[in-house]
């Protein structure tokens, strides 16, 4: 409302597009509060599976919302480029471009958190989009500052590039929120499902693994080998084991369906859980604003590695594991894998033995973060 005021004083386009823009990221909160509210209805002789389908609708109309405002902002930007007018009230159009960035990151912060929470890919999507609309709104300052610099242009030049940043969400929104609708899920789920399996004696192969996601609860289908001559009660008993480790690896799980195979089929893995403990250390769950997913140690064909796996896009993201030894730093770049699907590995085994401080330095050429990180072998293991 604020900067609706300064744009009828002052004429920026530039604001204009900033204001369509963060009017349109407030009005995605109303599907969103819609389909949380309908998601807590209990499932119905129709809808067996409950309501949650109806946060992915939210995330469409979300993205809808979103391009609907890049249109106009862009509309706008272009009709001022043709038809060139003056901008007034220049101190107030810079007050009202910061006045857009304080309010964007303050929503960004609080919407990114619950939705990492409760594990919404439209809620988080909607929080990095207040994020972004945060920064076109400190290009508002820019092109004020342009404008009082003597170059007039630059008020609508900078409305075009807010609406190139706009289209840009959208793209990634509409990725992320229709792999959800797709039953897609993150390249770290069935990893950590197959890791779960490693922790249950008794468990000796996993068959088959699907998961997929009913709005933020996530729902898996396993389907698990046990010792042929194991009484009833005792595969039972292995199967809520095996329900228990899922539930505790995966907070956001709201049901997994565990069912036995006999014999191997393809795609069977046999499950290692001497001592109820993986052969390698227990992963590093990374969360920043630069990645989201593990970094783990795995065996590859070409032997072990350091796998950076990634629940979402990071573009032009550089990455490198720092081990700290007694000996100097031991240094492990990590480049996209040959089929990427968002997974980094090293060209090399870490050196032994597994049981080391290091830090994952990322970076995407502008941000630069460090997180500090502790691997400890598991009882059992040996070299």
């Amino acid at each position: 409302m604020l900067q609706m005021v300064v744009v009828a004083a002052s004429g920026s386009v530039a604001l204009l597009a900033d204001t369509i823009h963060n009017v349109g990221d407030a009005t995605t909160a109303i599907p969103l509060w819609i389909a949380f509210l309908l998601a807590r209805r209990k499932p119905t002789p129709t809808f067996t599976y409950g309501y949650g389908r109806v946060e992915d609708l939210a995330g469409i109309v979300i993205v809808l919302i979103i391009l609907f405002s890049a249109i106009v902002a862009g509309y706008e930007s272009i009709d001022r480029l043709i038809h060139p007018k003056p901008i007034a009230n220049l101190g107030w159009v810079t007050l009202a471009g910061i006045i857009g960035f304080i309010g964007n990151e303050a929503v960004a912060v609080l919407r990114i958190r619950v939705g990492r929470e409760m594990n919404s890919a439209a809620l988080i999507a909607d929080g990095y989009h207040a994020r972004v609309d945060g920064l076109t709104s400190l290009a508002v300052v820019l092109g004020a500052a342009g404008v009082w610099l003597g170059f007039p242009l630059a008020d609508p030049i900078v409305g075009l590039l807010i609406t190139v940043a706009i289209f840009g969400i959208v793209w990634q929104s509409a990725r992320a929120v229709l792999t959800r609708m797709l039953d897609g899920v993150e390249p770290g789920v069935l990893a950590e499902i197959r890791h779960a399996a490693e922790h249950v004696p008794g468990l000796k192969q996993i068959h088959d693994v699907k998961a997929r996601w009913l709005g933020h609860r996530l729902h898996a289908d396993v389907t698990i080998g046990v010792d042929p001559i194991a009484s009833l009660g005792e595969a039972t008993a292995i199967a809520d084991a095996f329900k228990r480790e899922l539930s505790s690896h995966m907070p956001a799980l709201a049901a997994a369906n565990v069912v036995f195979a006999t014999g191997t089929t393809a795609g069977t893995q046999n499950v290692d859980a001497t001592h109820g403990h993986h052969h390698a250390p227990d992963p590093f769950k990374v969360s920043c604003g630069l990645a989201e997913g593990l970094l783990e140690i795995v065996d590859t064909p070409a032997g072990e590695r350091m796998r950076l796996t990634l629940s979402r896009p990071a573009p032009g993201l550089l990455a490198t594991v720092n081990i700290k030894r007694s000996a100097g730093t031991e240094y492990l770049p990590l480049a996209p894998a040959a089929d990427y699907d968002g997974i980094y590995e090293s060209a090399v085994a870490p050196a032994e033995p597994h049981e080391f401080e290091a830090d994952l330095s990322l970076t995407d050429g502008t941000r630069r973060m460090v997180l500090p990180f502790r691997m400890v072998e598991p009882p059992g293991h040996h070299h």
